[in-house]
């Protein structure tokens, strides 16, 4: 079955940087767009960057432009998302995503915390 399991988040300062792995199984990851969205206290979730399959062409939300990157290593089946010069308002529980098999599939979540 489908499985997207994240890790790499936790406690860091303003202005550190953490780097998000998401763990792929049960489909041809190759094959696939992946997403990483973040949903912070009382907010809605949000979609923070994409990657598409084959060409890798990345896209990402204004508010992490130019701090964070999405790359996908498709021999490790594994999603990253390294974020650099975090701010507070960073601070939320970042979701692998992807559109397989007609619907979406979630991972569980990591939280970030960006904190002093």
């Amino acid at each position: 079955q489908v499985q997207l399991v994240e890790s790499g988040g936790g406690l860091v300062q303003p202005g550190g940087s953490l780097r998000l792995s998401c763990a792929a199984s049960g489909f041809t990851f190759s094959n696939y767009d992946m997403s990483w969205y973040r949903q912070a206290p009382g907010k809605e979730r949000e979609l923070v960057a994409s990657i598409t399959s084959a060409t890798h062409r990345t896209n990402y939300a204004d508010s992490v432009k130019g701090r964070f990157t999405i790359s996908r290593d498709n021999a490790k089946n594994t999603v990253y998302l390294q974020m650099n010069s975090l701010k507070p308002e960073d601070t939320a529980v970042y979701y692998c995503k992807s559109w397989i098999y007609g619907m979406d599939y979630w991972g569980e979540g990591t939280p970030v915390t960006v904190s002093s």
